[in-house]
């Protein structure tokens, strides 16, 4: 039996569907609650709720573990992996790994693992640390998570049960290699099916995550010259800057890179490699709508008139190049990345064919990959694209040559003050909804599943604004974007008077942001 404080919080480890907490000291106010004890149970809960469901004896049962780059993560997975064989399973020990390996392990024949853990906190400062699970229908969602706090609050495990192993295994040699195959046989070179890529310069930004094993496993495997790749070795203080692909710092990284060795592409990951984006060989960025826009052409051209379900944060020129350009439907849908994979996943299952589900974050998932949110797999799709460019004398670039970006996009996250923050928030979206539906030259967009999303027509405004309500956080996210230069401000400033009536909001982000808003 583990010693844990009777009064101990499991509910706060929540964060939709994963579980986060602080697991090291070194920052003010953040106190620690993820300590090996916690994984401990954690694991052991896991371990009771699938078998559970699996209707199996924990000696039946096998599971593997992996973890990232994290300080954190060595002590945390050991912990978690004995409580998981002290209940006589059968774990295999993946050390450092991706995300999506973890899931994949549940799939892959000769592995098929019963359930899969990974600790990760993606992107977080270093004293961050937490779990993902899985299992071969995918990634838990919010209510298992509930389910498993709730098994580990209750701590019911039997102290020790017979039979359980730990073995060492390397199963991300086993996931490289299938994206290995996958690059062949998509390019199906006629002279260098081994290797595709020769002749082409690609170069890795893995921000010191887990993403490193990209450079020497697939790329060079395919015949890459990968010289110039940067920050491969794990370090989870993460000094280089934050492994992020949103981030303004880590993208401007890997642009410079590409510019530097005149590399034909730039690949960056985030901490656990389930998010990744690309830069083109002039140094042009391949994230969020761009990204989203890439990867739909390439979908629509295998599936002609599928739907592309994305988050609701996406600009209408991507709308447009989505269903004008490209002939096939976008679905825009909520925030959340299990949101999006949900709502394709639903569509499928009501007759709507989804081949995509991706969030501007850059989780993307594919019909065609268990609708699992892979960085790698995506980025592989387009190593695939980027061969049979260069052989027929084309740029990757080229097949979003008809995308329409806006001039200016900006987003200002305004703080509640108080508690009940999720109430006040939906009275203020209520209040300005009514609001911006009597304005000269605004209309509200529908349909629209999250917040109030508005076209805004006016001469100097030529754009749109959302306004929602954050799905973990005390905020309120404002999106705006526009085809007009000093169009956002314009737009913001509107926004500004209005919202000054909400005593409870924060708008010091406006004058952050815009400076004259």
């Amino acid at each position: 039996m583990i010693t844990i404080p009777a009064d101990f919080n499991w509910k706060k480890l929540q964060n939709g569907s994963d579980i986060r907490g602080v697991a090291l000291e070194g920052v003010p106010d953040e106190v620690v609650n993820l300590t090996p004890e916690v994984a401990t149970g954690l694991g052991q809960a896991f371990v009771q709720w699938l078998s559970e469901k699996r209707a199996k004896s924990t000696p039946e049962l096998k599971i593997g573990v992996g973890r990232d780059s994290r300080l954190s993560g060595v002590e945390l997975m050991g912990a978690t992996i004995r409580g998981i064989q002290a209940l006589g399973c059968r774990v295999y020990d993946f050390g450092m790994a991706s995300t999506p390996a973890m899931f994949m392990s549940t799939v892959t024949p000769d592995f098929e693992c019963d359930g899969a853990i990974m600790l990760t906190a993606s992107h977080l400062p270093f004293n961050r640390n937490g779990f993902k699970f899985f299992t071969a229908e995918g990634g838990l969602g919010k209510q298992d998570i509930s389910a498993i706090l709730s098994l580990a609050e209750g701590q019911d495990f039997p102290e020790k049960v017979e039979g359980g192993s730990i073995e060492q295994r390397d199963f991300m040699a086993v996931y490289a290699a299938g994206l290995v195959q996958k690059v062949r046989e998509g390019v199906n070179h006629p002279q260098r099916f081994e290797r595709p890529l020769e002749g082409l310069k690609i170069i890795v930004d893995a921000g010191n995550g887990a993403g490193g094993f990209y450079v020497d496993q697939v790329l060079k495997p395919l015949g890459a010259d990968t010289t110039g790749s940067q920050f491969l070795e794990p370090d989870g203080m993460f000094p280089n800057h934050v492994p992020n692909p949103e981030n303004k710092e880590a993208m401007a990284a890997i642009c410079q890179a590409v510019l530097a060795e005149k590399a034909d592409l730039g690949i960056i990951f985030d901490t656990d490699v389930d998010r990744g984006a690309a830069v083109e060989e002039n140094g042009q960025e391949l994230n969020r709508n761009r990204l989203i826009a890439l990867i739909a052409a390439i979908v629509l051209r295998e599936h002609p008139g599928s739907t592309i379900v994305t988050d609701s944060i996406t600009s209408d020129g991507l709308s447009r190049f989505i269903e004008d350009e490209l002939k096939g439907v976008h679905h825009r849908f909520k925030r959340g990345y299990k949101n999006v994979i949900n709502e394709a996943i639903r569509l499928n299952q009501a007759g709507q064919e989804s081949w995509l589900a991706i969030e501007t974050s850059g989780h993307g998932a594919m019909r065609e990959n268990y609708f699992l949110d892979d960085g790698a797999y995506l980025i592989t799709k387009l190593l695939v694209e980027l061969a049979k460019a260069k052989q027929e004398g084309r740029q990757l670039g080229d097949l979003i040559a008809q995308l329409e970006e806006p001039l200016e996009s900006e987003e200002f996250r305004l703080k509640i003050k108080g508690e009940d923050f999720k109430e006040y928030g939906k009275q203020v979206i209520e209040v300005l909804e009514r609001w911006a539906g009597e304005q000269e030259n605004w209309g509200i967009v529908l349909p629209n599943y999250e917040g109030v999303r508005v076209n805004c027509h006016g001469e100097k405004e030529r754009g749109w604004f959302l306004l929602r309500l954050s799905l973990h956080d005390p905020v309120i996210p404002l999106n705006i974007e526009s085809n007009v230069k000093g169009g956002v401000s314009k737009i913001a400033g509107l926004l500004f008077e209005f919202l000054r009536g909400f005593d409870r909001l924060d708008l010091s982000a406006f004058q952050v942001n815009s400076g004259d808003a």
